[in-house]
């Protein structure tokens, strides 16, 4: 899973990017054309649970790709800035919002309003799209004009159905397109039809408020494949530098029951209908994220294709039936460990051992 972290300058964007994914700050800003990559171990208490079981010389979380996009630079750069091939290949946008007072960084607007700073984000993706959808559209009528091709008729009509939806101002993710349609629309790479996680970057005074409370956020919280945290970058940067059962006074103290950047990472699962299944042995625990109703056959290819090509059965059992057995070998004994096919959609929290030849 990529996710892609967006905002306007000084949004504290990079600052999060740096601490989903452990990386020290050089001191120095990326350049405007450039996008920062790095990877995100997911937390999963689960997987933790496992390891102290089967006490394994490796424990592998699954991972998250965060793409950290250069804030969204003055009016005659914005092509550029939202054409990152980067940003065009993530599978989820993740657009911080400002809601800190900073004197000595201004807000490049002049003032803190995250739900004007949104709108002003989201109008940018709807026009974006519209640009390649235009100009898709004149090449497919080009090329109509010379031959009645079936394929780019069913193109042309389904491009024409999303020009209606931009020029109406709408994202295309507001749109109900069926499977077949985000086949066909996945090679575009549309911003708007992007799943969009908004996260309200708050200043510690803030830490216990509820941003979205207001009535003003009501229609976006409506609105289909959108997700909503709040977060305080400079409150994750100082848990950052401390101890584990410092962590927790911390936290205890200001009344936090769960990190932020954990809160990041479950929505961001979510919103792709994401879920976790493990793998378990003295070699390594591990945990593999599918998509939800992901059939057992396909889960394996997951780990290796050969799995997917030489399928014979997989053998699961819920996690925690297997911590209260202690063993594989009990819950067979106990009949909680199950024999399934190939079409057998894998569940969250389960733990799979797949029999496979080649």
């Amino acid at each position: 899973m990529k996710v892609g972290i967006l905002g306007l300058a000084a949004s504290g964007k990079s600052t999060l990017f740096r601490l989903l994914t452990g990386q020290r700050s050089t001191g120095a800003p990326a350049r405007r054309d450039t996008a920062q990559v790095g990877v995100a171990r997911v937390p999963d208490p689960r997987l933790v649970a496992l390891s102290a079981l089967y006490e394994p010389r490796k424990e592998t979380p699954a991972a998250v790709t965060y793409v950290d996009v250069p804030g969204i630079p003055e009016e005659h750069r914005r092509e550029t800035a939202f054409n990152l091939p980067e940003m065009r290949a993530t599978d989820v946008l993740m657009v911080v919002l400002r809601a800190f007072a900073d004197e000595a960084v201004p807000h490049p607007m002049g003032s803190l309003d995250p739900l004007r700073d949104l709108r002003y984000i989201e109008e940018e993706f709807i026009l974006q799209d519209q640009l390649v959808v235009e100009k898709r559209l004149e090449r497919i009528r080009r090329d109509l004009a010379k031959r009645k091709a079936p394929e780019l008729v069913r193109e042309l009509e389904l491009l024409e159905r999303c020009l209606t939806v931009l020029e109406s101002e709408r994202p295309l993710r507001a749109e109900g397109f069926d499977a077949e349609d985000h086949k066909r629309l996945r090679g575009f790479t549309f911003l708007s039809l992007k799943p969009m996680l908004v996260a309200v970057n708050l200043g510690e005074a803030e830490i216990a408020s509820d941003p979205f409370s207001d009535e003003c956020w009501a229609e976006w919280r409506e609105r289909p494949q959108m997700a909503f945290t709040q977060v305080c970058a400079t409150l994750e940067g100082e848990l950052a530098e401390l101890d584990g059962p410092d962590t927790a006074a911390f936290m205890e103290d200001l009344g936090i029951t769960d990190r932020a950047l954990d809160r990041v990472i479950r929505e961001s699962y979510r919103l792709l209908g994401l879920i976790s299944f493990f793998t378990v042995g003295e070699d390594e625990c591990r945990a593999w994220s599918v998509g939800s109703g992901t059939p057992a056959v396909e889960a394996g290819g997951v780990i290796h294709s050969d799995i997917q090509r030489g399928f014979i059965r997989a053998e699961v059992v819920p996690y925690d039936e297997l911590l209260g057995a202690g063993s594989l070998a009990t819950c067979r004994q106990r009949g909680t460990l199950r024999l399934e096919g190939k079409t057998y959609p894998v569940r969250d929290g389960e733990v799979v051992h797949f029999r496979f030849n080649v």
